[in-house]
């Protein structure tokens, strides 16, 4: 089987990094908990949404992001058994490309370069399942999409959904 997984919000935790960024630059008490369904920069004062917008554009963001929690050890398995390539839309932020290697490298040296796709529109990618947080790029892509669990796509309905790594484990191990 081909796997294609999704970075940001499904191996690397972007959301606890803006909201980590966004209280320590003003002092903030937020958690995913207060942001259900909605993108952080949907739950800020209307004064830092441009702010907490830029995060990813910022030098040293992606380089610090959190592994989000089994993704290490389920996808090292099931790079073992399936072929596995991250597939992530990097291009919005060109600026974290090197960060975004650097950290895959750190984190995931089982998935080599020549695993790492950079792409917009992930419907082109011809494997068998699609792992996202983004539900747009689920509804196009033709074969099986897993909508990974993050703070923004909790009220999303009708798609196969994923709320941990042991759950993916689970339906491919």
């Amino acid at each position: 089987m081909t796997i294609f997984v999704d970075m940001d919000e499904v191996i690397a935790d972007t959301y606890q990094g803006h909201i980590d960024l966004y209280n320590q630059e003003f002092n903030g008490n937020f958690t995913k908990a207060d942001c259900d369904g909605k993108d952080f920069w949907q739950v800020v004062p209307q004064q830092h949404i441009e702010s907490v917008r830029s995060h990813a554009r910022r030098k040293g963001y992606y380089i610090n992001l959190k592994v989000i929690e089994h993704s290490q050890e389920v996808l090292k398995q099931l790079s073992e058994k399936h072929q596995v390539f991250i597939a992530s839309a990097a291009m919005q932020f060109p600026n974290s490309l090197i960060e975004k290697s650097d950290w895959l490298d750190k984190y995931f040296p089982f998935i080599p370069w020549q695993n790492r796709i950079l792409c917009g529109e992930k419907y082109i990618l011809n494997g068998d399942v699609l792992i996202d947080d983004r539900s747009y790029h689920l509804r196009k892509f033709p074969k099986r999409g897993i909508l990974f669990t993050s703070p923004h796509n909790t009220k999303t309905d009708g798609l196969e959904r994923a709320n941990s790594w042991l759950d993916i484990a689970d339906k491919f191990l």
